[in-house]
């Protein structure tokens, strides 16, 4: 089933933004200031830019890719939680991711494509997702918008240091989470 223009191009811009997110955060790993959130950040990313690449019928390769890429992210994270509680989310991203591969294999196995694979996930598990995704976008602009307006000064821009570019780079990628949610 080919694409139509207007979902190829928003599916190029999720690309984009993922990409550059991810992008961001693997050059972040490489500093002393990243570590291993930056590395789950920038795994998260880019896997999120291939599973969002426009490709109409499904490759067969994304399946297994990605299912095993977002599966060792999963362990990985899940061993990070042992330093506490601040790395669950990237736990339940890579679970997301895995889940989402597992439902676009299935639906490109039943003809739907890549892009097209409603009803190849469960309806509550996804629900479940979309309210935390929507929670976790809303709670997080609403965390960047107070770090805006409290250090708000002639250039608004210069206000923003590491930490809130890292904050905009997860909003940026909850964000792209939600909406391949919501293409499911």
């Amino acid at each position: 089933m080919p694409l139509s223009p207007s979902s190829a191009v928003s599916g190029w811009l999720l690309v984009l933004l993922c990409a550059v997110s991810g992008a961001y955060c693997l050059w972040r790993s490489g500093r002393s200031d990243g570590g291993p959130a930056a590395a789950g950040d920038a795994v998260m990313g880019l896997g999120m830019a291939l599973m969002a690449v426009p490709l109409g019928t499904g490759g067969g390769w994304q399946t297994p890719l990605l299912g095993a890429v977002f599966c060792g992210a999963a362990l990985h994270a899940a061993w990070l939680l042992r330093g506490g509680l601040h790395h669950a989310h990237h736990l339940i991203g890579s679970l997301t991711m895995v889940y989402m591969a597992l439902a676009a294999g299935s639906g490109a196995a039943a003809g739907q494509g890549h892009d097209h694979a409603q009803g190849a996930g469960l309806p509550l598990l996804t629900g479940l997702l979309l309210v935390y995704y929507a929670g976790y976008v809303v709670l997080g602009g609403a965390r960047l918008a107070a770090v805006g307006e409290g250090g708000a000064s002639a250039h608004p821009a210069a206000a923003a240091g590491p930490a809130e570019v890292i904050k905009a780079c997860r909003l940026t990628m909850a964000m792209g989470m939600l909406a391949m949610l919501l293409m499911m």
